[in-house]
């Protein structure tokens, strides 16, 4: 099983919540669902969005949520009628080029490509489901503390990779999984694999659960690796329309039906009731306090 990992909201701009997330795909499946999504992109816009230069207009040379889902894409969307689908791709094309050659669109340019990328995004959702990919994220609050040791693993990493844990144990006796992490600067990837290394070798728990979590992380660009940019996705409406418990941050309801796409996806591990073990584990969960036990005070 192959886990890609990204994160949304860690500049602490705009976003209510830091997420951490990952999606997990099967060896057999990755493939298929890239090649689907490549089809997709095609299909929507006539052309690969990677095949765009970065900084011209509409360039958004990776499918990250905050370019594909800005609310200027909503209004754009909202210009006119919804439009047939050759036609939309026609005009949602020529947007791109114009973009390339530093052109102005026209109003219905700018129509339709605001209707592409939201068509987009959920079909690319759609394509998820059909693959199996399952869905995993720790969201956390802006102001939770954080530990004090750099190099110690933060608690939304260690409830990830349980809820990982726990996905390769229902999978089967002798399910492992890969991570593969968005490339950082090498300076914060070490500090990962520090992190990730002392946790797995240092503590109990995590010597356990290095039999299923291969500890090494592989590290690509986000830009050539369709799966990390579906983690981007699914991070960004995560973070902006999915609520529980004390959850109060700020919403944004257009991102709802992009909600009811990933829920389905949302990993759930559900108590064993003929054995009385367990109990019901989300694959998405909320973290207020950052901080390891031992400087929680035991808390």
């Amino acid at each position: 099983m192959l886990f890609f990992l990204d994160e949304s909201g860690t500049d602490h701009r705009e976003a209510p919540y830091e997420v951490l997330g990952a999606v997990g795909i099967l060896e057999r499946d990755l493939w298929n669902y890239v090649q689907a999504i490549a089809s997709l992109e095609v299909d929507v816009f006539g052309m690969r969005l990677r095949d765009l230069k970065p900084g011209k207009r509409g360039a958004c040379k990776e499918l990250k949520g905050k370019h594909l889902l800005q609310r200027d894409k909503f209004r754009y969307a909202a210009q006119g009628p919804r439009m047939e689908p050759a036609r939309r791709r026609d005009l949602a094309h020529a947007f791109l080029q114009k973009g390339l050659m530093a052109g102005t669109p026209c109003r219905d340019e700018f129509t339709a490509y605001g209707q592409a990328t939201l068509d987009f995004v959920a079909r690319l959702l759609e394509q998820a489901g059909r693959f199996h990919v399952k869905v995993f994220a720790s969201m956390v609050d802006i102001d939770a503390p954080r530990p004090a040791d750099d190099d110690m693993l933060r608690r939304d990493h260690a409830f990830l990779f349980e809820r990982l844990f726990y996905y390769l144990e229902d999978t089967s006796a002798g399910a492992q999984g890969i991570l593969v992490f968005d490339e950082m600067e090498r300076s914060q990837s070490l500090q990962v694999i520090r992190r990730m290394e002392r946790y797995f070798v240092e503590t109990e728990t995590g010597r356990m659960r290095s039999h299923r979590i291969i500890p090494e992380p592989f590290f690509v660009h986000s830009d050539l690796t369709t799966a990390i940019q579906t983690a981007d996705i699914v991070c960004y409406v995560l973070n902006w329309s999915y609520r529980f418990g004390k959850m109060t941050g700020v919403t944004r309801s257009e991102l709802g039906p992009y909600l009811e796409r990933i829920r389905p996806l949302i990993y759930k591990r559900v108590p064993d009731e003929e054995n009385g073990q367990g109990h019901t584990v989300y694959g998405v969960t909320y973290v207020d306090d950052l901080r390891p036990r031992s400087e929680r005070g035991g808390a």
